[in-house]
């Protein structure tokens, strides 16, 4: 049986997703119209979005940044009276872009305002009407097991990312109390995933990544069972090694190895034996 949440997926009900323009946030949508739903694409201004939302039937779509507070808030209020009722929030846009704690502090501020800023700005701006219509809804938001794992090289990115986490574990506790199961969060954890951030490395999807159509198909099937954490695996890594690596880094704390201790020379063959175990 499905949550009772997942009913917000329904014919003639509205969807918002962010960074829909392309990857997982586009084929969200499309699936979210193949269900019926009508579909508001955010994303920047420019032809990529221009492009997905002639891709979808009935879809309308707002140029925004979703780092931007005052105009996300406009923006949920003109949606809203235009629109209707929203059903569906997915705070999927992204930056991949960032680096190392000593990186260029204008990228940390691309990174942050996105990547975290953006999904407060969305459930800011949209849940509490969500709450308020009296109807079942979802909010999901696009986290990362980079957020969980921590591998050292983007710092940035994944600081971002543990913040959504953090974000979205008490949002689901907030709506619990509020609505019950009538609206609920999801966390999304994508693994490698062939989207718009990945495209300018290989121009094909290369054989370990899963489709953004293989990540939304999953997402879908997850959240109509009620899960929250929806760990997606991909081509070259399993859901058991995918438990692994992120029991080990939850090790960290509890046996205080150095941090990071996945990358650390020096335990670098006993994660090994912990993995192959």
């Amino acid at each position: 049986m499905s949550a009772p949440s997942f009913a917000a997926i329904a014919p003639g009900s509205l969807a918002v997703v962010t960074g829909a323009a392309s990857g997982i946030g586009l084929a969200a949508a499309k699936a979210f119209a193949a269900a019926g739903m009508r579909v508001a694409l955010l994303d920047r201004a420019g032809e990529t979005l221009d492009n997905a939302t002639a891709s979808i039937d009935g879809a309308v779509a707002f140029a925004t940044d979703v780092a931007d507070r005052s105009a996300i808030a406009d923006l949920a209020r003109t949606i809203v009276e235009r629109h209707g009722p929203v059903s569906v929030l997915m705070n999927n846009a992204g930056v991949g872009s960032g680096g190392d704690v000593f990186a260029d502090p204008a990228a940390w501020d691309e990174v942050i305002g996105v990547n975290l800023m953006g999904v407060v700005h969305g459930v800011q701006a949209f849940v509490p009407e969500m709450l308020g219509h009296g109807g079942p809804g979802l909010v999901i938001n696009t986290g990362s097991k980079q957020g969980i794992t921590q591998p050292p090289g983007n710092t940035a990115y994944n600081v971002s990312k543990a913040s959504v986490k953090a974000l979205t574990e008490g949002l689901a506790h907030s709506l619990r109390e509020r609505a019950g199961d009538r609206v609920t969060a999801h966390l999304l954890i994508p693994g490698f995933t062939h989207t718009g951030m990945t495209r300018g490395r290989p121009v094909e999807r290369p054989a370990g990544a899963w489709s953004p159509e293989q990540v939304v198909d999953l997402m879908l099937e997850r959240v109509a069972r009620g899960d929250f954490y929806i760990v997606c695996p991909d081509n070259e890594t399993t859901p058991e090694q995918d438990a692994k690596r992120i029991a080990w880094a939850a090790g960290d704390i509890i046996e205080n190895r150095p941090a990071l201790s996945r990358w650390h020379p020096a335990w670098k063959e006993q994660f090994a034996a912990f993995l192959n175990d």
